[in-house]
């Protein structure tokens, strides 16, 4: 029979499941919503939706490569715990190697994976684990060669942090020199021309405005902004940056240096820009114990 969009939407909102969820249970089961409940939770995604509201912040970042290509991928969690879980672990290092043959997120989200869409199995996963998950986002870095580093590992090419940095040639020492680099200083661009111009305009009025605060004339803070916008990109531009390993050299004196040139990197960090939720633990054991 066919399914209307009324039954649908009347589903989703008695169960949380997504639309093609209650599509699906519905198409199972020739239209009958409380059959379409059961199905759902026998699949276990009215319990995966029923946490889907619930901040995942938590989880992984992969990195993985193959020739001239490098990804990271970012999947999301609730809580630590659940980075440690080898579940988890394999999940994770499952989807960072399906991303080697997507472009970008949501086709990665439709990519198969073990016989299913890799959303199915972060939804079967959230039903089995019982915490929110989510496959936040994704990056690539192709190049002659590329290097990956993990920071914080929970295992083999899994942490904290996951950086990917293209070199025009072989250097594995240097590249890994480099990503260590990136995952320390965490540049906002690789040189000045891949900064978007509305954020160095911004910083540029910024300082302007601190200038004029001086009371200087107007041909001292012009001096003073062209000091001050050098010394801006000095700190948000990888090349530009004094290398770590060793601060007298910018890292593009050290590639030079080196005998490669960078090309691109990546750096991923779990749960950045998602806004936590912070309890105390007081009020954990009180939610805990209102169910």
């Amino acid at each position: 029979m066919a399914i209307t969009a009324s039954q649908v939407k009347e589903l989703r909102e008695m169960t949380g499941a997504g639309m093609m969820d209650a599509k699906k249970a519905l198409t199972e089961t020739d239209g009958d919503i409380e059959a379409a409940i059961d199905w759902l939770r026998t699949k276990g995604l009215a319990k995966a939706a029923k946490k889907s509201g619930r901040t995942a912040a938590e989880g992984l970042v992969a990195v993985a490569v193959d020739g001239g290509k490098g990804v990271a991928v970012e999947v999301n969690s609730e809580t630590d715990f659940v980075a440690k879980n080898s579940e988890f672990q394999d999940m994770v290092a499952g989807i960072a190697a399906t991303a080697m043959g997507v472009a970008d997120v949501e086709a990665l989200a439709a990519a198969e994976m073990n016989g299913k869409a890799v959303s199915e199995v972060v939804t079967d996963a959230v039903a089995k684990i019982g915490e929110n998950m989510s496959l936040r986002r994704m990056a690539a870095v192709e190049a002659a060669a590329v290097v990956t580093y993990v920071h914080n590992a929970a295992t083999t090419g899994m942490g904290q942090i996951g950086v990917l940095v293209g070199l025009s040639g072989e250097n594995e020492a240097f590249g890994k020199q480099v990503a260590m680099h990136i995952a320390a200083s965490a540049p906002a661009s690789l040189n000045e021309d891949d900064l978007d111009p509305a954020v160095v305009e911004r910083e540029r009025q910024i300082q302007i405005d601190i200038a004029k605060e001086s009371g200087k004339p107007d041909n001292v803070i012009e001096k003073m902004i062209v000091g001050r916008m050098k010394k801006y990109m000095a700190e948000v531009t990888l090349v530009n940056q004094a290398f770590v390993i060793d601060p007298d050299k910018t890292v593009g004196q050290a590639a030079k240096e080196a005998g490669v040139e960078i090309t691109g990197f990546v750096r991923m960090a779990v749960g950045e820009g998602i806004e936590k939720k912070e309890e105390d633990f007081a009020a954990e054991v009180a939610k805990a114990a209102q169910g």
